[in-house]
């Protein structure tokens, strides 16, 4: 009885030893394949086709990427085992269900990524998906949540900092939100349809710094007073006013983008402000005056037209006070006039942006003397007011697109530091090197001319599309330009000497479009030339180049006359030249034999090359043949040449022997006559 008792209770010990070994391997089989690519202790499990979270990893794992896969359940299994994870990534699956508390126990886990999922099954159903201890970063972008989902899952997030609602379909943001998450930092709401933002929604958020509201249905800001937030994207909205609190507090706000909405006022911004970044383009702002309101008045929030309810009540319109501002843009509005007092306070602003609206004139003034980048381009602007040294830190000037036609001849002048200079599409004639010397300009001058001598910081100039009709002699004389565009003057006349004092300055050169006939610039004496654009002209002859004058890097001479290339010795420039454009010109096969030996070596390009064609003159002229250049063969031509030789050589000797019979006969006939007289004597 006792050996039986004994066997027994050996196997019952035996039993319990393999039912605990067989518990431990069912928790974790590492000798399992894992369908995983691991590097150090993170493991990328991405479009695996998976459709559940892999057992087989390392109890020590700390990042789990299963992004792109067919998941649809999130369980406790196995993932509570990897009590090391910080950064789990569930991107793009199918995940409608998450265990709640599940993620309670992970005190490792910092980062959980859940975008484009089906988190709004979880909502639906009532689901809380319970404490997040320690996770700071929450990506819930596209599952299709709605009012009151996002709550499911931010009721008990205390360290929550980084929040992602981008792309879903919240229409409303209530002040229970985000009551369980107190410490958020940055949140993204981005791409919903949000109509309301209830009071007091975002001001228990006391670290707040940055709020996404880009692309919602917002219509109005009324009272904003988020002190501490410094950055604030409301771009893409329906919003017709902006107003924030009266408060004589400090507003941390550094970046306000209210771009792309329907703005009639300027917005009336926080009296003690950091403001450095405000963008207002394309709103429907007809003036930048800010519309104050008295003590008893009101806005008519049914009718943003009407700024006031009474309607013998009149608003106090005055400027904007930003004086930390660096960057303001106001293009593609409706704005007509910039009054004086403007930029009163605004010293440091190095960026305005102000084209595309509908103004007639500009007038800069002292307090913009920090700027750097001015754009009044695609105005109406016909006068343009720069005293000296009102802009002296002026680099980027953009003008074109106006009707610019009588500017003071030296108002570029005053700008020491402005290096691109765009005039394009104006009506600006200039002025000649002598109209600078002389005290009285010449007679043939017209008024209103500008001077471009002596501007030496100036690198970038362009003036296509002005009407020129000539650049003068010496017109950029001690004017060191990097890229000049002369492009779209129809007529144009250049002068031997009209880009003198450019020649080892100039890199980009355009004299496209001008309907030119001649040009008699001596390009080999520009060494630095990387860029020239002689297309849409009439030139049939250009000066010649020679091996290793220039830097040429991009020449374009499509559509112009050119028959015969051969004396521009254009070969000379293979050594820099990528591009070649040719398409469009009358070409000579066997004149251009070059191009068959530059197509061949492929060192330099030939864009639109199906495109370049040229005349193959056969049977001496009386037959034509237009063909691609890819198919001249210098045989074909050799051969037409020698064919030619040899009628000429025939005709040669032709004429020879008609000359020797000529003269025999001449001789017989004057020895008969001469005969004949003897024998009659």
């Amino acid at each position: 009885m006792s050996f039986l008792f004994l066997s027994r209770a050996m196997k019952f010990h035996f039993y319990f030893f393999f039912a605990v070994l067989n518990g431990g391997i069912s928790t974790y089989r590492p000798m399992e394949i894992s369908p995983c690519e691991m590097r150090n202790m993170d493991a990328f499990c991405n479009s695996r086709n998976l459709d559940q979270i892999p057992p087989a990893l390392h109890q020590n794992v700390n990042k789990i990427v299963l992004s792109e896969n067919k998941l649809q359940n999130i369980t406790e299994r196995p993932l509570t085992f990897y009590t090391s994870l910080r950064h789990l990534d569930f991107n793009s699956n199918h995940i409608g269900f998450i265990k709640p508390g599940i993620f309670s126990s992970l005190r490792s886990l910092e980062e959980i990524h859940l975008a484009n999922n089906q988190l709004y099954r979880m909502a639906q159903s009532n689901l809380w998906v319970g404490l997040l201890p320690h996770v700071r970063t929450l990506d819930l972008s596209r599952n299709r949540l709605y009012n009151g989902m996002a709550e499911h899952f931010l009721h008990k997030a205390p360290s929550l900092q980084y929040l992602s609602l981008a792309e879903n379909s919240i229409i409303e943001i209530s002040q229970k939100t985000f009551q369980g998450s107190p410490s958020l930092i940055e949140v993204n709401l981005h791409s919903n349809m949000i109509m309301e933002i209830e009071e007091g929604a975002f001001e228990s958020l006391s670290q707040l710094s940055k709020l996404n509201l880009s692309m919602n249905s917002l219509t109005c800001i009324a009272g904003f007073d988020l002190k501490q937030l410094r950055i604030l994207d409301l771009s893409r909205n329906s919003i017709e006013i902006f107003h924030s609190t009266e408060s004589k507090d400090e507003f941390n706000l550094i970046w306000l983008d209210l771009s792309e909405n329907k703005l009639l006022h300027f917005p009336v911004l926080p009296q003690v402000n950091k403001l450095a970044f405000l963008n207002l383009t394309k709103n429907i702002l007809q003036s930048v005056l800010v519309e104050s309101l008295g003590e008893d008045e009101d806005y008519n929030w049914e009718d943003p037209s009407l700024p006031l309810l009474g309607q013998d009540q009149k608003s106090n319109a005055s400027s904007p006070h930003l004086p930390e501002l660096l960057h303001l843009d106001l293009s593609y509005n409706e704005i007509k006039s910039i009054p004086s007092d403007f930029f009163t306070s605004m010293s440091n602003l190095q960026f305005l942006n102000l084209s595309k609206n509908c103004l007639q004139t500009f007038v800069a003034n002292s307090e913009l003397v920090s700027l750097a980048v001015l754009d009044i381009s695609s105005n109406s602007l016909q006068d343009l007011e720069v005293d000296v040294n009102t802009l002296g830190n002026l680099q980027e000037f953009y003008l074109q697109e106006n009707y610019l036609q009588a500017l003071r001849s030296d108002i570029f002048k005053g700008l020491p530091h402005l290096w691109l200079l765009n005039l394009r599409s104006n009506n600006l004639s200039l002025c000649s090197f002598q109209s600078r010397l002389a005290r009285q300009r010449p007679a043939a001058e017209e008024d209103g001319c500008i001077s471009f001598v002596d501007v030496p910081e100036l690198q970038h100039l362009y003036l296509s599309d002005n009407k020129l009709k000539s650049i003068p002699v010496y017109g950029f004389y001690r004017t060191q330009l990097v890229a000049l565009d002369l492009s779209m003057n129809w007529g144009l006349h250049i002068d031997a000497e009209s880009l003198s004092g450019l020649e080892l300055s100039l890199e980009y050169l355009d004299f496209h479009g001008n309907g030119m006939t001649t040009l008699n610039v001596n390009f080999p004496l520009f060494p630095n030339l990387k860029y020239l654009n002689l297309s849409d002209n009439q030139l049939s002859w250009l000066s010649p180049w020679t091996e290793g004058c220039c830097a040429l890097e991009v020449l374009d001479l499509q559509y112009n006359s050119f028959s015969n290339l051969k004396n521009s010795k254009i070969p000379a420039l293979e050594n820099n030249l990528r591009n070649l454009y040719l398409a469009g010109n009358p070409l000579s096969c066997c004149g251009n034999i070059w191009l068959s030996h530059m197509i061949h070596k492929a060192t330099v390009e030939i864009p639109n090359l199906d495109l370049v064609k040229c005349q193959h003159v056969k049977s001496f002229g009386y037959e034509e043949e237009e063909m691609h250049v890819v198919n001249i063969r210098p045989e074909d031509c050799e051969k037409e040449d020698r064919k030619k030789m040899s009628v000429l050589i025939l005709l040669a000797v032709a004429l020879l022997l008609s000359l020797v019979v000529i003269g025999v006969a001449v001789f017989c006939c004057y020895r008969r006559h001469m005969f004949g007289r003897h024998y009659k004597a």
